[in-house]
């Protein structure tokens, strides 16, 4: 009876044993019984960090399909993960940088960022090194390497150069989440943002050249061979220019084109500032922006590569304009484009064009009008009779694009005298009409050689 007992005993404790054995093996190849399964219950830190006060965070994880990588690294390990606060991806972050994280080709960059804030282990803050043992390097998710240090004097907690604002912010049993002050940028993301912006990479998309126009056609002819950079546009301005007045400025392919080799904009924007700072010529600073688009359209042109030189009417000259001739549709825009010469000009130059050539016409923007210039009182004099101007406030604005002259009166272009041909009566001799009947006989009597006695026939 007792060796049964003992033989059962015995039994009972080897089946015990080869459960215990059993259950420490499954133990050691999942340590984390609770997420090992794959699914997310409510009390995991990916729950918490999707619901808490890390919402920008938790957005960009969702625009970078980062989830399911997510749940797979907290069912193999305890995870910690470093949050930026809110306003730190608002309002602190480059614009330029956010744009090229949300970019659907950089999709790859935005992965490789987040990763950077999550360490495969859990490190809380009673695990923060000292001040002493120096900086600590972690491994991320993405296999890169962040440093976990203490700074001397006041202590602070810091990974990398960014301070824990709020340790241990949400605690889970699969991991924590520290509050940061500023997002974390992973060397690699910077690099790739730097190529796309640098002008390196801009430089070697080779520009296009403008196509030729046929003039007879208004049609495209072939496609030009590329011309260098800070070349002139093939295509004249007139085809470059808005079809007409307040209308956007149509896009001319020149060298500026998409790779904005120049700025227009701030060009033109520069040297309206010039003409309000200079005073005197705030009446056409305030056509320019407010009354018309032109200072776009100019933008634009100078965008694509053309130079433009503005002659300028002061207060004075504006203030004679009466309210007839600015009430016209389209008149401020025509009165400031006979004031636009698409070259570059300077004071020095069209001095010295009137002096050698006495009288020097100009292209205006105002096309097929042109505008007269000569030299007179040692200075340059533009139309001529009570609509003249003279130059007398020389290169207020000059930056090798746009060149600002001052004049002291508003140009018209001369107006055109259609002379009508008086037309003299002529007195027209109108025949006598003959019958059929009759051209058939004198012709049949013309062949034969007979002459006739018919007088019609003579």
């Amino acid at each position: 009876m007792d060796r049964r007992i003992c033989g059962g005993s015995a039994v009972t404790i080897l089946f015990l044993l080869l459960l215990f054995f059993t259950a420490a093996s499954a133990l050691s190849k999942n340590p984390n019984p609770s997420s090992g399964s794959g699914q997310i219950n409510s009390n995991s830190v990916l729950v918490a960090l999707l619901d808490s006060r890390y919402t920008e965070l938790s957005e960009l994880v969702e625009k970078a399909l980062l989830l399911q990588t997510l749940e797979d690294a907290v069912g193999r390990h305890n995870i910690t993960i470093f949050a930026p606060r809110n306003e730190a991806l608002e309002r602190d972050l480059d614009p330029e940088f956010k744009r090229f994280l949300l970019e659907p080709g950089n999709l790859k960059s935005l992965q490789t960022l987040l990763m950077f804030h999550i360490i495969p282990n859990r490190v809380g803050s009673d695990q923060w090194p000292t001040e002493e043992s120096g900086r600590v390097k972690h491994l991320t998710l993405g296999n890169d390497q962040v440093h976990l240090s203490k700074t001397k004097g006041d202590g602070k907690k810091m990974v990398d150069s960014a301070e824990i604002i709020r340790p241990d912010d949400l605690t889970r049993p699969d991991g924590l989440i520290h509050g940061i002050e500023r997002l974390l940028i992973p060397r690699s993301v910077q690099e790739d943002f730097n190529r796309r912006r640098s002008l390196q990479s801009i430089s070697a998309v080779l520009p296009e050249g403008a196509p030729e126009v046929d003039p007879r056609t208004n049609r495209l002819k072939k496609k030009a061979a590329p011309v260098p950079a800070g070349s002139p546009p093939a295509l004249p301005i007139q085809f470059a220019m808005a079809p007409g007045p307040s209308l956007a400025p149509a896009p001319a392919p020149g060298p500026g084109g998409k790779q904005h080799h120049f700025d227009g904009e701030a060009q033109v924007k520069d040297f309206i500032h010039t003409l309000l700072h200079y005073g005197g010529y705030n009446e056409m600073a305030d056509i320019l922006v407010n009354l018309t688009s032109l200072a776009t359209e100019m933008g634009r042109l100078v965008s694509e590569g053309y130079v433009l030189t503005v002659l300028a009417p002061n207060d004075e000259a504006m203030a004679k304009l009466t309210t007839d001739q600015l009430s016209e549709p389209g008149a401020p825009e025509q009165i400031v484009y006979y004031h636009i010469i698409p070259e570059y000009q300077t004071e020095e130059s069209m001095y010295n064009s009137v002096r050698r050539f006495g009288k020097v016409k100009f292209d205006t923007l105002r096309f097929p009008h042109k505008v007269a210039a000569k030299e007179a009182d040692g200075s340059v004099k533009f139309g001529d009779g009570e609509r003249s101007a003279y130059l007398f406030d020389p290169d207020i604005y000059t930056d090798g694009r746009i060149s600002v002259q001052g004049i002291d009166g508003v140009l018209f272009p001369e107006e055109e005298e259609t002379v009508e041909s008086v037309k003299k009566p002529v007195k027209k001799v109108v025949q006598q009409r003959r019958g059929k009947l009759l051209e058939v006989t004198c012709s049949m009597l013309g062949a034969f050689g007979k002459d006739s006695y018919l007088s019609k026939c003579r």
